[in-house]
This record gives structure tokens, sequence and C-alpha cells, in this order.
């Protein structure tokens, strides 16, 4: 960030907190695409934003104790890809939505009534105000001072972030806030600097939480709550023995259907397993300059078979290198899953061997920017194709629905809904082999209860129908 940016920006906020007792930051988060009434161009903005993702998650660029009963809010699916919960901040509380994601660290807001976002409509209502905070309403609010051990947290560093106090004889006076920052999330960017605020959960109160008070965004008409593996996490935050979800079809998507995201800390919640299989949270490779890979969650994916037939793909991209390169993360903040060319490319030819009862949907291909596709008219019905099942470590097995990996598109066509490297826009969408090689999106866990096992390191999953 230049510095008459970052001078302005702070002399914005000034304007904004009548006093200077800590310091704000803004977190950047990647967001989607407008919703296309043409089906396929609404299609293709999903794998465009899924690619984009992807690139974020591989290639990430940044400058810059809840009590014994589980707690609940509602979860809800948009038509950008992307699902929302509804949490309260400040004193009193103001209920501001965020979209969940567990490929990120960090819980931010759309912050003052001064809030810019650009190219930010994403609903028929363009016109729509997006819910902000006003800090100013708030008497908990206060700005992070470069000081604060929390600041650091923003930078995934474990030193000071008072530049400008280095040199004081007296640095316990120093009154630097912690500084702003931006952060690349792809498609878009945020600013602004860092809050301590109180959550409101229900009855109970976190003070002191860590979250960004963002001032500016580019395509992002909503706060992110990060439920990643870092220290200013929602999950670390709340000091969760676990949390889960499970996510409703996306044929439900900008309705008032909602399922549940339980946040909980009960220390008997194994008698709670009811049937989920399990598999190990693999040591997340730490690597010199990717330090944002330590953020997500690693699971062991040792095979894929594709209607019973084991897929050959080249084991490095299966499991995490000491580089960092290869294996699966988990990202609710993916909307189809991704996996690098190698990986994809034996499973595509697996599905186009064995599928005999339909032809090729070229031109449907072109215009989603999917593939395989399938021209379905006409043929048999209900819809058949091979069965899709991962093999996890610890001898958990996923066999997906077919409603998670293929869908019917416009006009009688079906198509696979996983995306690779440059299946959209050539070469500027290549997204290259550095990072996780299979990211696991949203749309593959829809209708699943996927639990987070942190206590234990382990994630679970189970099959279930998500909304009555």
């Amino acid at each position: 960030m230049s510095p008459p940016y970052v001078l302005c920006l702070l002399s914005f906020l000034l304007c904004i907190f009548p006093t200077i007792s800590s310091a704000l930051y803004l977190p950047l988060t990647q967001f989607h695409t407008n919703p296309s009434r043409d089906p396929f161009q609404a299609l293709n903005n999903l794998v465009f934003s899924s690619l984009t993702r992807a690139h974020h998650l591989k290639n990430p660029k940044t400058t810059t104790k809840i009590g014994a009963s589980p707690t609940t809010t509602p979860l809800f699916s948009h038509s950008y890809g992307g699902y929302s919960i509804s949490l309260s901040f400040g004193t009193p509380p103001q209920t501001i939505p965020f979209v969940m994601d567990t490929g990120s660290d960090f819980v931010w807001f759309p912050c003052t009534n001064r809030y810019v976002c650009k190219n930010c409509s994403f609903s028929s209502s363009p016109k729509t105000n997006i819910p902000s905070f006003i800090p100013k309403q708030s008497s908990s609010s206060k700005l992070v001072g470069c000081q604060n051990p929390k600041c650091s947290w923003i930078r995934h560093t474990n030193t000071t972030q008072c530049d400008e106090c280095e040199n004081n004889s007296t640095p316990q006076n120093c009154t630097q806030i912690c500084p702003s920052y931006l952060i690349l999330y792809g498609s878009g960017t945020t600013g602004g600097v860092a809050l301590s605020e109180t959550l409101n959960l229900g009855d109970r109160t976190v003070p002191d939480f860590l979250v960004g008070c963002s001032v500016f965004s580019s395509r992002q008409p909503a706060g992110i709550a990060g439920f990643g593996r870092g220290l200013p996490s929602l999950p670390t935050q709340l000091k969760l023995d676990k949390f889960s979800y499970c996510l409703i079809s996306r044929r439900f998507d900008d309705s008032t259907s909602s399922s549940t995201l339980i946040l909980d800390s009960k220390s008997d919640f194994d008698k709670k397993t009811n049937g989920l299989t399990y598999t190990p949270f693999l040591k997340n490779p730490i690597v010199q300059g990717k330090e944002a890979f330590k953020v997500y969650y690693y699971i062991g994916l040792r095979k894929i078979t594709v209607g019973g037939h084991h897929v050959k793909v080249p084991y490095k991209y299966l499991w995490p290198g000491n580089d960092g390169d290869g294996g699966t993360v988990v990202d609710s903040g993916s909307t189809f899953t991704f996996m690098t060319r190698e990986i994809f490319e034996p499973v595509a030819e697996e599905f186009v061997n064995q599928v005999k009862n339909y032809s090729r949907a070229r031109d449907v291909e072109i215009l989603t920017g999917l593939r395989p596709c399938f021209d379905v008219k006409g043929g048999l019905r209900p819809v058949e194709f091979p069965e899709l099942r991962l093999h996890l470590k610890g001898g958990a097995e996923v066999a997906l629905p077919l409603e998670n990996y293929f869908a019917v598109v416009g006009d009688g066509a079906a198509c696979l809904m996983v995306v690779t490297d440059g299946d959209v826009g050539g070469d500027e969408n290549e997204v290259g082999h550095s990072g996780p090689a299979v990211i696991l999106g949203s749309f593959q866990t829809q209708n699943y209860h996927v639990e987070y096992d942190l206590r234990n390191e382990r994630l679970g999953l189970k099959q279930q129908l998500c909304i009555e």
C-alpha cells in the first residue's frame, strides 16, 4: 500500500473514532460474479469464480471460550456461490451477514456509514444497501494498538507492528495503531484497520474479539467469517472444540430456507458422532513465503474411483509435499471442486469412457466452461452416470450422490461440476501447480453433515438431508 494512500485512510479513521486507543484493519476477500438470467452464463460465472478462488488459495497474496452449550445459527445459500451466517457485534449489538469461509482465518465486516464497495451488485436490486457496522454506535469499539499481540495475528507473524515506535525511549507510551492493510483475494480486494469488539452469541458475550473494520472493498458486498486454522479465526478466538454445518442444496439459493451452523465447545461431544465417517487432518506444510497454507484444512485423499474403476493419478499430487504443493483441502468458500489438470484429465476421461448412453454436448461445454457435458434429452430416465467415490485416509469413503457432481443445465445437458486449470478464459485462468492440488468445494458437500473436530484433529462426514 502506498504511503499517500495510508495517510488518507488513517485520516479518514481519525474522523470515525473519537480517540485512538488501539487500531483498525481490513482484509480483502474474493467474491463472485453477478448472477445471470442466462443459465449458461450463470454457470460460466460460477466456474470462473471457482477458478479464481482456486488461484487465490494456491497462490495467496496479502499486504498486510464459549460455555458448555453449543451455539447454533442459520446458514443461507446464495447464487454467487457462498453460504452466509449472521453475527452480532458491538454494544448494543449490530447484526451483520458474513460469508462462512473455511479457507481463510480472519473475520471482518463492512464498516462505517461511508463504506465503499465497487462492483458489488449481486442481486436484482442493485440499489440495495450493504449492511455495515457503525463503530460510533458501539460503546465497546476500540482500535487495536500496534503493541497488542493480536495485531501480529493479521500478518501471521510473532513480531511487533510498531514501526514508528521502535526507537521510542518509552515504547509503553506508544499510541500508534495497528497498521492498516490491503488483502487481495483473486477477483476482489478489501482494506481497513483492526478493531477489538464484543461478539454477541445468543445470551453469551465474547469481549475483545479481533475483527476487521472494512472501509472499502471491490466485489465484496458482505463480510467474511474466517473459519480456518489461524489465530484470528472465529473457531480459534472462541476456543471451539468443534464446529459443524450442513449445506442446503443450491436450489435454495437466495431463498429464506436455511440450515444450521453449530459452534460447540462441549467436553462430551464425542458421544454424538451419530454415524459420521472420519478422516484425520494432515499436518499443514510450512513453507517460506506460503504461510497462508497453514490456514487450510488438509485431508488425505488416497484415491478416486469412477464407476468402481481406480483412476490412476500421480501420487505426488494427492499428498502435500515439503514444498507445500499437492494435497487436498476442504473449502466452503469455493463453489465447485477444483482439481489440478494432472488429476482432472484422467477423471474426466474415465467418465467419457464409461458413459455410453449419452453423446457429448460440446456446445454446452464451450458456453459453461464445464466438461465433460452430455446431451441427456430423450435418454435414460432418471439420468444415470458412473459413481464418483473419494477414498480418504483412515478408511473413510465418500460416495457422492449424483446431484453433487453432475447437474442438468440449460435444455437437457448434464455436466461434471468440477473445474480445472484454464477451463475458462484460457491462460489467464491457469492456476498452476503451486499449493493444494484438490480443493473440495461446497457444491460437492451439499446435503452432507460436515464436522470439523478441532480437538481430535479430524473431519467428519455423513450424507443427510440438510433441510426438511
